[in-house]
């Protein structure tokens, strides 16, 4: 999905799903009945070919075992190698890996710390339904944003409770104050990545985003479709991150990235 947000407004994001060459407006859609299939075309989003099955969200067999972009270093950033020479596309990875990504705090079912390049704020927070965010470091290299985000996951959540979030289990809180308590409880550990990479790890005093959804129900249970099985049918109740919300379950887009999908309005 695509989402647009008004930066000078409050107002609910508004999501777009692309079908062919056209937008899908959705929150248009939110009140109405709808039929999601999918149909047995899939094509990798890497190479554009034709794929049986879809790997890594959305590339085929060969790209997932190819592509930097698929190498396991990408869930786990601090085990990134480009600076021993063994990365799998070295130019791929100086534009995307080493260049300037920012830690942050986000609470979308609850606090959880997190990583993403500077140019994807603030797509990676929408991404992940966050009702809060708040940069807390910006520093050089991917892998650098991880070995911060590992040294503060030992005290805060690094993942989303997914269930909790497409059932509307959330609660403002203040974030200014957790990155404060993070940054005493793990004084020690920063100061020494601070010393070993001098002149890479900036401390970031920003302002809290607030994002709103257009969600008028939450789910009321965390059943998840998948309509390459069968297909989804129920009334649209809101759109939060990556999910569709039904009144009979919810919906995984991001999961089904490079699937041909057919939207019916019932």
């Amino acid at each position: 999905m695509q989402c647009e947000r008004n930066a000078a407004s409050a107002d609910a994001l508004n999501y777009f799903l692309p079908l062919d060459n056209v937008l899908l407006p959705m929150n248009g859609l939110i009140g109405k009945r709808l039929e999601i299939r999918a149909s047995e075309r899939i094509t990798c989003v890497a190479c554009g070919k034709s794929s049986n099955k879809s790997f890594n969200q959305g590339y085929c067999y060969r790209c997932f075992i190819k592509l930097a972009a698929c190498d396991m270093c990408i869930m786990k950033p601090e085990t990134c190698h480009h600076h021993l020479g063994t990365c799998r596309e070295p130019d791929w990875g100086v534009k995307h890996c080493m260049i300037p990504h920012v830690v942050y705090l986000a609470n979308s079912s609850g606090l959880k710390v997190g990583i993403t390049r500077e140019t994807q704020i603030p797509t990676r927070w929408i991404d992940q339904g966050a009702g809060q965010a708040l940069p807390i470091f910006r520093v050089a290299t991917r892998r650098l944003s991880g070995l911060i985000e590992t040294t503060l996951a030992a005290h805060v959540a690094d993942k989303t409770k997914w269930q909790a979030l497409v059932k509307g289990e959330y609660a403002e809180m203040d974030l200014a104050a957790e990155r404060d308590r993070l940054m005493t409880l793990c004084a020690a550990e920063l100061a020494a990545l601070e010393a070993e990479f001098p002149g890479q790890i900036e401390r970031v005093q920003a302002d809290v985003l607030s994002l709103n959804y257009p969600v008028q129900q939450f789910a009321v249970k965390a059943k998840s479709f998948s309509p390459d099985k069968e297909p989804a049918v129920g009334v649209l109740t809101g759109i939060k991150g990556q999910y569709l919300l039904f009144d009979t379950g919810v919906l995984n887009v991001r999961k089904y990235t490079g699937h041909e999908w057919e939207v019916t309005v019932l």
